[in-house]
Formats: C-alpha cells, structure tokens, sequence
C-alpha cells in the first residue's frame, strides 16, 4: 500500500486527503518534510530549533487542505503556510532591529531588470568543482544569514521558491514596490559579501 501511494502525484494525494485518507497525508509529509525544514532554515537560520514548526505546519497542512481548490498548486501552497507560520512566529519573538539598513532606494526602477546585481559570477568552471561549489554553498549560507530578516524572506522567497513579486507582496503584506526594493538591496548586500571569495578563488585560478 505504501509503494502505491509513492507513485502518487501531489494532485493525487492531496485529492485523497481531501477525502480525509490519513496515507496519503503521511506519504504528502514524507515527500515535503525536508522542504519544509529547508525553507524554514532559510528564513529563520537562527532560530535553533524549528522542528516544532514544521509539525505545526502539518498540521495546518491537514487542517485546512479541504480549503485547497487547485490540488495541483500544492507546493506553492506549502510555501504559503510556511511563510505565514513564519511570520506568526516572529510576531511573538522580541523584535530586533536590523544591523544593515536596506530600505532606502538605490536609484531608477526598482525592477529586476535593472538591479545592478542580477548576475553573481558563476564559479562553476574552477578547478576541484565539488569542493568549491560546497564551499560556495556555506558563504552564501552566512551571507543570507547576515541580512535583516525581511531582506531575507524576500530573497528566499524570490530566488529559491520562485515566487513572484506579487506572490511575495501578499504574503509578507508588504506594497509590491517594497518588495522589488528590498530584493534589489538584498541583491547588492550578497554581492558585496560574495566579493572577496570570488576575488580569492579567481586569484587562485590564475595563478594555477
């Protein structure tokens, strides 16, 4: 029974949850745990322990899946119920304020299309690539965890979930202007603290 649920598609098992079928719930959660867990490292990489979290988020996932209309928009619908956990959560923690202040303009459109950072240079190609694309991996890591959490969010939202702006602006409640601003910024932040590992390891690739 448990390999027939596995083929399941995500339209499939959530259809049969709506039915109230607690295995195909179970096979929803064994497939979407660990991108639960990864989202909310992502936005929270502080916080020490979020595993209640994501079971809390299951079980707003079973609550209320009967209220999902389009079966087949589930994981962006999981992203939703993250998100705003997220942010209930953060509503009950003491506030802190940011040590980098992002908000203000960077000048011209706020689009994507002109942000001065669109482009990170792709490190891909250097010598030793499994190595250097963990490394890679850890710098980014640390330098996502050093921006505010609402540059932060944005970004994560942005750059690994793929929502739209428009998508991010409803769920962070933010004016989609705000938005744009602060993935921009976000943008020109990650540059600036990327720079010295792309600066060593082009050096180290020249001089080998």
């Amino acid at each position: 029974m448990a390999t027939a649920y596995r083929e399941k598609s995500d339209r499939d098992l959530v259809l049969a949850c709506q039915k109230r079928d607690p295995a195909a719930f179970e096979e929803l959660v064994r497939r979407h745990q660990r991108t639960v867990y990864a989202l909310l490292y992502q936005l929270a990489p502080d916080w020490s322990d979020t595993s209640d979290l994501a079971q809390e988020c299951f079980i707003r996932v079973w609550r209320s899946i009967n209220n999902l209309r389009n079966p087949s928009s589930f994981r962006s619908w999981l992203t939703q119920i993250v998100t705003n956990l997220f942010y209930d959560e953060l509503r009950k923690r003491p506030r802190r304020l940011p040590t980098v202040s992002m908000d203000e303009g960077i000048g011209g459109d706020e689009g994507e299309d002109n942000s001065p950072t669109r482009d990170i240079p792709d490190v891909s190609a250097l010598p030793d690539e499994t190595i250097l694309n963990n490394e890679l991996s850890e710098v980014i890591r640390d330098a996502m965890n050093k921006l505010p959490e609402q540059f932060r969010t944005a970004i994560v939202l942005r750059e690994l979930e793929g929502l739209s702006y428009e998508e991010i602006a409803i769920l962070t409640k933010t004016e989609m202007g705000t938005v744009k601003s602060r993935i921009a910024r976000a943008r020109t932040k990650l540059q600036e603290l990327l720079q010295p590992y792309i600066q060593r390891t082009s050096s180290n690739e020249v001089s080998s």
